[in-house]
């Protein structure tokens, strides 16, 4: 909580003259950013906020405004963060290169993955994300259909992205179910059961395989994702050259 003056008779020193660094939007911004690091996007009060820049919720509301004003400045903080690829890339490396960086990014930011999935960055901080990978898809030819596209990859990353993040705060549980699932592997009456038993079984015995499934399974959903959007475009092709005739 903030400091003030020893003497309780006195007025309170400024914090230049006590010698702390003065409140602003950017230190505000800076600590939640931090905060939503180490216990994720939803788990910081605005009063925790306010502690961690030593000043008053209410200082933290004057200068940047209510909670959820803070976390769309936090979202458009990490969403700064993420690197683009060169735009020259063809449309399908472009997202190979800049779909891995999305959740490492966002892994980093628990919770992140999930209010972007349902809102989206401001539109300034969305434009230059956007504008590049939706201009690659455009460049590829799905015409009307790219934000279509690039909502669709982003979608699925971002969707992804928060279940690893719901899931890891469900350890406990998530251990409970695997070794039911496991428990399968023998069922030769029920194949689909067996075999992903025995894949379960698999991660168990295995911690560094356990360790890698969750980006192994958004690598696998990216690129499926991806194999689609190749397959539609070559029908966008077909039907292009149809109308042509």
């Amino acid at each position: 909580m903030p400091t003030f003056s020893e003497d309780a008779g006195s007025r309170p020193r400024s914090r230049v003259a006590s010698g702390r660094p003065a409140v602003t939007k950017g230190r505000i911004i800076d600590a939640a950013l931090e905060l939503s690091a180490e216990a994720g996007l939803e788990n910081w009060t605005l009063r925790q906020l306010a502690a961690a820049v030593d000043a008053y919720p209410a200082v933290v509301y004057h200068h940047v405004g209510d909670r959820d004003t803070v976390v769309v400045e936090v979202l458009d903080r990490v969403v700064g963060q993420l690197s683009l690829p060169d735009e020259t890339l063809p449309w399908r490396a472009w997202f190979t290169e800049f779909l891995p960086t999305v959740r490492t990014v966002l892994r980093r930011y628990p919770g992140s993955a999930r209010r972007l999935a349902l809102f989206g960055p401001s539109v300034a901080a969305a434009v230059p994300t956007m504008n590049t990978g939706i201009g690659r898809l455009l460049a590829a030819g799905f015409g009307t259909e790219a934000p279509f596209a690039y909502n669709l990859l982003l979608a699925t990353a971002c969707q992804f992205v928060a279940m690893e993040d719901d899931r890891e705060s469900a350890m406990a549980l998530q251990l409970d179910r695997t070794e039911g699932y496991a428990a399968y592997r023998t069922r030769t009456d029920l194949p689909g059961m067996a075999a992903l038993g025995e894949s379960v079984a698999a991660l168990v015995a295995d911690p560094d395989l356990a360790a890698g499934y969750y980006e192994r399974l958004y690598g696998y959903a990216v690129e499926r994702c991806l194999d689609g959007l190749e397959h539609r475009l070559s029908r966008l092709d077909t039907l292009g050259r149809l109308t042509e005739r």
